[in-house]
């Protein structure tokens, strides 16, 4: 995946106003871009942070909100009030801002000058002060934002800011973001429809739809030079069976395989499409249902699901942009089977063929097996086991009138024996705070069975995003119980339906 990032800004504000005399402002306008450097130089934050001017009337307030809103570069802006800022001067801005807000609550120095400290200082020094007035006003139009509290010298404050950046750059990527369906939705399945619509105005993804035959048509048009390029990186990068090899029995298959992948990304540029889904029970003229290709697009940062699941496609394209360039991985997930030992329960997660090898550090062995479903040619797919490591598994639902996302944190573990003969990539994984109170939570929220897991993006990340696009999440976590999370479950369900309307 080219680098999300590249373009990206966050315009870092800073509050004041004329009453202590230019001198002063001009040490705000210094400090302040002290401040700024700090912030723009913190390795956890992934995008360019940009210094504006001191603002101190609700003029330049109002007009900057609305050039930030209107730049392709903006996804967010940081604002800090330096010294008193009157909050009255920022109304007029707040109301017509249209891109994320972090409230970072931090001053300059980290240490009081005890010995020196005089009235000038204290003058100058204030954002305890300003930012109250700041945090009330943002309060009285209920305003969404992050607060950020401590000095930017702290790695939690880089940390958190950093979370919220990449919640932003998610949130940029959904308003632009365009999803090929190929084939709709499983029939009969309920939790994968939803109102493409409602998706469209609150996240901003436009889900399109295309007949299966525009991709068979592109397989068939892969000319064979493009397809045995492809098979020569799968044999450098991937341990191939035999039979898949040159010269062996089912070459063939892996061929087909290639065609479906160069296909798939030709497509993908065509359309201007970053997420996509197919079926299994519409594959048209499709010799194979297609888990190779879907997981090599997926490496590259595509966004997928299957059986016409466009949500989770969205989400998993969401995401792997808000987790672009941090150890670990994003994927396409399901819940399968349990292992269900007292004390060492355990999910194990996979799906047909579609698991993305990002969540790995092993060298994924290419294989071919039968299916049993679809009534197509046994599909090629990468087989491995995703590393361990602390994880979120999330999912979106439609409930209606809104939508919900349910996460839940893990941990990502080894296999307690190996698997020889599960012949799809998988995961393993505990889920916090426990098995029973974990599954009997997501199940009272309504939780998908398709999700995304990912090893890159936390929970910060996730609740900073859902407030962004004012949706609900319900988060499972290390601190969850049953009775206390059914109670936020209707408490969120007032909250939303009032912040809707009747």
């Amino acid at each position: 995946m080219k680098d999300p990032y590249a373009p990206l800004e966050i315009w870092f504000l800073t509050g004041s106003q004329g009453l202590y005399g230019d001198d002063v402002l001009e040490q705000v306008a210094e400090q302040s871009r002290r401040i700024h450097e700090q912030l723009d130089a913190r390795p956890e934050v992934p995008v360019r942070v940009v210094w504006k001017p001191v603002l101190t009337d609700s003029d330049a307030i109002r007009r900057l909100v609305l050039e930030a809103g209107a730049s392709d570069a903006c996804i967010g802006v940081v604002a800090w009030m330096h010294t008193f800022s009157p909050a009255r001067m920022w109304i007029a801005g707040l109301s017509v801002l249209t891109v994320p807000l972090l409230h970072l609550h931090t001053q300059l120095n980290t240490e009081l000058p005890w010995a020196s400290i005089d009235m000038d200082f204290m003058n100058l020094n204030q954002a305890a002060h300003g930012d109250r007035e700041f945090g009330y006003v943002l309060t009285r139009l209920g305003a969404a934002r992050t607060t950020v509290a401590g000095h930017v010298s702290d790695p939690g404050v880089g940390e958190r800011v950093g979370a919220w950046a990449r919640a932003a750059a998610g949130r940029a990527q959904a308003r632009s973001l365009r999803l090929a369906r190929f084939g709709d939705t499983m029939r009969q399945v309920a939790v994968t429809e939803g109102d493409k619509v409602d998706a469209q105005i609150r996240f901003g993804v436009d889900v399109e739809a295309y007949g299966v035959n525009a991709l068979v048509a592109a397989v068939a048009a892969v000319a064979d030079a493009e397809a045995d390029e492809v098979v020569a990186e799968y044999e450098d990068r991937y341990d191939v069976a035999p039979e898949l090899r040159r010269g062996g029995e089912r070459h063939e298959s892996l061929r087909y395989g290639a065609r479906q992948e160069v296909a798939l990304r030709r497509l993908m540029a065509e359309t201007g499409a970053t997420a996509f889904t197919t079926n299994f029970e519409d594959l048209g003229g499709l010799r194979q249902l297609p888990g190779l290709a879907v997981q090599r697009l997926m490496a590259d940062g595509y966004g997928f699901a299957g059986e016409g699941d466009w949500k989770t496609s969205a989400l998993l394209r969401i995401l792997k942009v808000a987790g672009h360039g941090l150890p670990g991985g994003t994927s396409f997930m399901e819940d399968y089977t349990y292992h269900l030992v007292p004390g060492r329960e355990l999910i194990l997660g996979a799906h047909m063929l579609e698991v993305c090898p990002t969540i790995t550090s092993e060298r994924p062995r290419i294989e071919i097996h039968p299916l049993g479903i679809g009534n197509r040619e046994d599909p090629v797919r990468m087989v491995f086991t995703a590393d361990a490591a602390r994880a979120v598994v999330v999912g979106w639902s439609d409930l209606g009138d809104r939508f919900r996302l349910v996460a839940n944190e893990v941990d990502v573990v080894a296999p307690e024996q190996d698997l020889p003969r599960l012949p799809v990539a998988r995961a393993v994984w505990r889920p916090l705070p426990d098995w029973r109170t974990s599954t009997e939570c997501w199940l009272e929220a309504g939780g998908p069975h398709h999700t995304v897991l990912s090893t890159q993006v936390g929970a910060e990340a996730l609740l900073d995003l859902a407030d962004m696009v004012g949706t609900e999440l319900a988060l499972v976590d290390a601190g969850t119980s049953t009775r206390r999370f059914r109670q936020e479950l209707r408490w969120n369900a007032a909250y939303h339906r009032l912040g809707q309307g009747f």
